[in-house]
């Protein structure tokens, strides 16, 4: 029994993750919306009634996902329908990701594990165990094919082949098997895990043997021809009623009383475990099988979990959302852009940007201080990490080419666990980059190598900038290196064939600050003025 909801044609896999995810998280803001995906909004009459608390297992799962890039446009694709699919039928989505979780987590108190396993010691223990875990697996996949089969509507490719690989996998009969198996052993749990067991009952075993008989009651030949358990009335050890019982069954035919002698007794204990153990045994693949099918269920129904309640979010502070599309690797558009993890964590409607980038490779902004050329960049990392494990973006349209390798280089304040100047760190940072970038690789740069002076500066991010736009790598940088930025204007400037676009952080003639990126050559000066003139003139 396979999933199949993260990829078409596997399961989750080992695939390689982005070059140091850390610094992606980080840079990125992305921990807080790892932690929104994960909290469910509660509604009550189309209002907020409250949010739940994080559920660390679908955040965990997000980052795990997220930071394994895909491919190919069908890969994407193939994950944008299952979410669209799961923003219908959410409540699909909710119990199959709650079934597959409450199943985990009753085995976990059962024992699940090697090492808990091997504390219980007891063979009889975990035989006893194995028995309740198979009870639990099948009760659960009975509920899973009810929640399918009532399920109507789905469109989205992965979701129906899921569907009907399960119903292959199965089947009624495969399920009458199982439960047969699990009744006619049922004695052997002492009729616990049967519903229908009343508590005056008692669960006994029937077990028919063919063999012989040698000295010291040893079996020949022996053959199990039938198991099953039988109830009966239970009667107080030692009443009249259990020693009537007991001689009635000893005097019928072809059978005998156990408990008239201890060694016999004994023996019938070991019998019926030798019996059990056996048939379970027969079972364990199927164990094995539907272990990885609610492991892989939990983990790939926590994803889309997760961008249902990560949309519901965005929704709620008004911020748009689409589906993007795959284009070339020298192109990049989109309309209404926003800074999605600004918008959550500040609980308010982002300005978002519009930009048509065609046929370039290097970015340079440039513009204001505190005009929002960070918050830009952001923007466009965020949402080419969401297109590339299959999310939703930010945005009313958007369109990247794909970049298996994202590199993001952001300046960091000095802290104590600096052992070196801000500019050797910084440098250290990109000698590791360096070594493994490469061609169609995306590099974000965020002021970088503003901690030395401006003309050292600009020396460093020109020789470093020209180098890996050479080598096939796309840059989109934010600087306020203003002599760099003019330089590569002036070789540029009219030369369509060098790939290089200009924008800035727009800024109205009395200095107010809209936000918004538009097409212009670069200043020499960042209008410092403004802000010292905001903070400390007034």
């Amino acid at each position: 029994m396979r999933v199949c909801l993260l990829y078409e044609d596997r399961e989750r896999t080992n695939e390689e993750t982005y070059y140091d995810t850390a610094s992606i998280i980080r840079d990125l803001g992305l921990r807080a919306l790892f932690s929104s995906a994960a909290k469910e909004i509660i509604y009550e009459n189309g209002e907020v009634q409250k949010i739940e608390k994080e559920d660390t297992f679908i955040s965990d799962t997000m980052k795990k996902v997220m930071m394994v890039p895909l491919g190919s446009e069908q890969e994407i694709v193939f994950r944008q329908e299952i979410v669209a699919d799961c923003f219908k039928h959410e409540t699909l989505i909710r119990e199959l990701y709650r079934i597959s979780g409450d199943v985990l987590r009753k085995w976990t108190e059962l024992g699940r594990g090697f090492r808990e396993r091997m504390r219980q010691g007891n063979p009889v223990t975990r035989l006893s165990t194995d028995i309740r875990v198979l009870h639990l697996f099948c009760d659960a996949l009975t509920e899973i094919r009810a929640l399918l089969t009532k399920q109507e509507g789905l469109t989205a490719k992965g979701l129906c082949a899921f569907r009907e690989e399960f119903f292959a996998a199965y089947t009624k009969e495969r399920e009458d098997n199982i439960r047969k198996l699990l009744s006619d052993i049922s004695f052997y749990t002492n009729g616990l895990d049967e519903k229908d067991v009343a508590p005056e009952t008692i669960v006994r075993p029937r077990i028919v043997l063919e063999c012989g008989l040698q000295d010291g009651l040893k079996f020949s030949n022996l053959k199990l021809h039938e198991v099953s358990s039988e109830k009966s009335k239970f009667y107080r050890r030692g009443s009249t009623m259990e020693r009537i019982q007991t001689f009635l069954n000893a005097r019928s035919k072809d059978s005998f009383s156990t408990q008239e002698d201890a060694h016999i007794n004994e023996q019938t204990h070991q019998l019926e475990y030798g019996i059990v153990s056996y048939m379970m045994r027969k079972m364990k693949g199927l164990t094995d099988e539907f272990q990885t099918f609610f492991d892989q269920l939990r983990f790939q129904s926590a994803f889309y979990l997760g961008a249902v309640q990560l949309s519901q979010h965005m929704e709620r502070f008004r911020i748009g959302w689409c589906f993007p599309k795959v284009c070339g690797r020298r192109d990049l558009e989109f309309e209404n852009l926003k800074e999605v993890v600004m918008g959550i964590e500040q609980r308010v409607d982002v300005i978002g940007n519009t930009c048509s980038l065609l046929q370039k490779d290097l970015l340079i902004v440039t513009g204001a201080n505190q005009g929002g050329k960070s918050t830009f960049l952001r923007s466009i990392g965020i949402a080419q990490v969401m297109m590339q494990c299959g999310l939703q973006v930010a945005a009313q349209s958007f369109k990247s080419g794909l970049f298996p390798r994202i590199f993001v280089h952001f300046t960091r304040r000095e802290d104590s666990a600096m052992n070196s100047g801000r500019l050797d760190e910084e440098l250290k940072r990109m000698n590791g980059i360096v070594e493994q970038i490469g061609d169609g690789s995306l590099l974000l740069l965020n002021e970088s190598f503003a901690t030395t002076t401006e003309k050292e500066g600009s020396v460093i991010a020109y020789d470093v900038i020209r180098a890996l736009k050479e080598a096939g790598v796309r840059i989109l940088t934010v600087t306020h290196l203003l002599s760099f930025a003019k330089r590569v204007h002036e070789e540029t400037a009219g030369r369509p064939e060098a790939g290089v676009e200009f924008l800035s952080a727009e800024r109205k003639e009395d200095g107010t600050r809209t936000y918004r990126m538009i097409r212009h050559e670069p200043e020499l000066t960042s209008f410092g003025l403004d802000l010292y003139e905001m903070i400390v003139g007034r």
